[in-house]
């Protein structure tokens, strides 16, 4: 027993003292940003940052000033929290930070998908010429269908649609979204039935691997974990696989351009597989939780539910459904909806907490909007937090964590696109989307699915919250940084279709 006591005893001094060596070298030199190392050689501040990025960085910014370097888990991370200081950041004239690398190596580790080169730019050339335009405009179109068919059933309205029924609002929201864009996005089979039980099934599993998300791309965790991530991964692979692809009709044009290109690259169907997860994340995995966040705030503030309202009432009609029939109308209204783009802007605003980042290749010289000049070192990560820094500035919005539904409508009940910091005009006044090259290539498509799904409850459901004293429940630390936020706990509401008069 004291032999091994002695010899653990030498192996922590060996690994305290290794852990310490390593984090010797780094010291700051003249006109880099202040250091912060944290308390843990090579882990640095690594604990503290995963357990709640926004508490971390907002005591950093108190500490440290509008520019700080951290050291997480051996990685050295520049923070900017300066919004009039992030154009040279996200424009990068000199192309010195680049966000590829870093992405590749996370849908590497996420997805088991090897980017090549030109992947990047095919992805924006498809999304520029499906997701936008007559493009665009077509998929709004197979979205509609496929919220029908989730909402609905295959044969439209049911007699019983119009008693009351119990679900959490987040589940329902989340596994609405998924299904209908799974549907829209891959195809279907002949039997419309056994479409949505798989897809239903398919969203079971989506949300296991949603919940272990956060701590797999951390490398938290157990061994348990990461054997049912492998076993989440080898199920989605299967079921997205491009061989079961030849099953279905009506895989849309966006898929299945990016999937001809991937083939004449001559890149493995095996590998084509781990592209279709990667792209049903992406565009699946924020629409359902915003969607939620989106529904909650009408709930709690029946003024912005009247004005939503009133405003679909003004584009739709007195629309209401007949029995067996499905959502029908014309999508062109989701150009002409205010109020509704307002409410949405808000809720990204308020709900979608993405972290930007940027590898800095070769020293760089980094010029902050008061002038001052910071070198950035090569190897390096440049980051920006925009919830903290942007979305959450009182001088840009005004009590900002309050839900303002009218917040982005001017005057005369337009779009508002002029907003301030330290009165200078700001050009990044919101960015759940991201910005610069990093931006979302599928936001367009997002926003119209979302839209779509909000019109379609408060038109033809009524909705109400079991408990209407219910709080805004706060959000899980754990999703910080990872686009859109979740919720801590689950609320509960009730819905129907509206009763046929």
């Amino acid at each position: 027993m004291v032999l091994w006591g002695l010899v653990l005893g030498a192996l922590l001094v060996f690994t305290v003292g290794f852990l310490c060596l390593l984090g010797l070298p780094r010291q700051r030199r003249p006109q880099e940003p202040p250091l912060d190392k944290g308390p843990i050689p090579w882990l640095g501040h690594a604990m503290a940052f995963r357990k709640n990025m926004f508490e971390f960085l907002k005591h950093m910014w108190a500490k440290h000033g509008d520019v700080f370097t951290v050291q997480l888990g051996g990685q050295y991370f520049t923070f900017v929290m300066d919004p009039l200081s992030f154009g040279p950041i996200l424009k990068d004239a000199q192309r010195k930070l680049d966000f590829v690398e870093y992405a590749e190596k996370l849908v590497l580790k996420v997805f088991g998908y090897q980017s090549a080169q030109g992947d990047y730019r095919m992805i924006h050339s498809a999304s520029t010429k499906y997701l936008m335009g007559d493009g665009l405009a077509e998929l709004n179109k197979t979205m509609l269908h496929g919220l029908s068919l989730v909402m609905l059933g295959p044969m439209g309205q049911s007699p019983d649609a119009s008693c009351w029924r119990e679900d959490g609002l987040f589940h329902f929201c989340y596994n609405i979204l998924f299904k209908a864009g799974y549907l829209s996005l891959f195809g279907y089979t002949k039997d419309q039935e056994q479409d949505l039980r798989q897809a239903e099934e398919l969203f079971v599993q989506f949300r296991k691997f949603d919940l272990l998300f956060p701590r797999f791309v951390y490398s938290l965790l157990g061994p348990r974990e990461w054997l049912e991530v492998g076993r989440l991964q080898r199920l989605f692979y299967k079921a997205l696989s491009v061989q079961h692809n030849l099953e279905k009709n009506d895989i849309s044009s966006w898929i299945s351009y990016m999937l001809q290109y991937l083939r004449e690259q001559g890149v493995a169907p095996a590998m084509q597989d781990k592209f279709n997860f990667m792209m049903l994340w992406a565009s699946q995995g924020n629409t359902g939780p915003i969607s939620f966040w989106a529904l909650l705030f009408l709930l709690k503030h029946p003024e912005a539910m009247q004005a939503v309202k009133e405003e679909a009432t003004q584009v739709l009609g007195e629309a209401k459904l007949k029995a067996r029939q499905s959502f029908d109308f014309d999508v062109s209204i989701l150009h002409r909806t205010p109020v509704l783009d307002s409410v949405m802007e808000e809720t990204l605003r308020l709900g979608a907490a993405p972290t930007l980042l940027r590898v800095v290749h070769g020293d760089h010289v980094l010029k902050m909007a008061n002038g001052q000049e910071y070198q950035l070192r090569s190897g390096d990560t440049v980051a920006l937090f925009p919830y903290l820094s942007v979305h959450m500035d009182p001088d840009i919005h005004p009590e900002p964590t309050a839900f303002k539904y009218d917040r982005f409508l001017d005057s005369s009940g337009s779009r508002k696109v002029d907003f301030y910091k330290a009165g200078k005009k700001i050009h990044h006044y919101t960015m759940p989307w991201g910005s610069g090259v990093s931006i979302c290539p599928g936001r367009f498509l997002a926003i119209n699915e979302m839209k779509l799904f909000v019109l379609l409850m408060v038109t033809y459901f009524d909705m109400e919250l079991v408990d209407p004293d219910t709080p805004v429940p706060p959000v899980d630390p754990r999703r910080w940084g990872f686009g859109t936020m979740q919720p801590s706990h689950e609320v509960r509401f009730r819905y129907r279709l509206r009763p046929i008069d």
